[in-house]
């Protein structure tokens, strides 16, 4: 029997400390890296996108690919890319761990449209309560205090 998997994910990390240094004139050069890493690995980024402090991957994981792994690689890769072209001039790397949630695939759609709305959606949210809400969301246990 061959293998059938649907394994959607909406991905979530932070610059390291928090700080606002994805300035939005190059964002779309460093999204554009991630899904050519991503798609390396025989996954699938359907979007990406964010704000200054954070990004969103909507991904779908090939079943021989360990997140954790794919995270890792994306995080190392792109910072080394960010600090060889200086396009994030004032970047120091990402936060140490990542936030990643499943979803169904008739999600797929609110998804994108989430991401694709991220700088007005942190009009009215910080992005410390965008994560708490989607941990309560998806009940996952946490620690304030270890957000970021």
């Amino acid at each position: 029997m061959q293998t059938y998997t649907q394994i959607l994910y909406q991905v979530t990390f932070h610059t390291r400390n928090n700080e606002k240094t994805l300035l939005s004139e190059k964002r779309e050069e460093l999204y554009s890296y991630i899904a050519k890493v991503i798609s390396n690995k025989n996954c699938h980024a359907y979007r990406i996108g964010g704000i200054e402090d954070h990004i969103h991957i909507i991904l779908r994981l090939h079943p021989n690919i360990a997140l954790s792994k794919l995270i890792k690689d994306i995080k190392m890769s792109s910072s080394s890319m960010i600090k060889r072209n200086n396009i994030f001039p004032n970047f120091y790397g990402w936060q140490k761990g990542f936030g990643a949630f499943t979803y169904s695939e008739d999600a797929l759609l609110n998804l994108i449209k989430y991401v694709d709305k991220q700088e007005e959606h942190h009009k009215n949210e910080s992005s410390k309560e965008e994560l708490i809400k989607t941990l309560q969301s998806h009940n996952v246990d946490f620690n304030e205090k270890y957000l970021f």
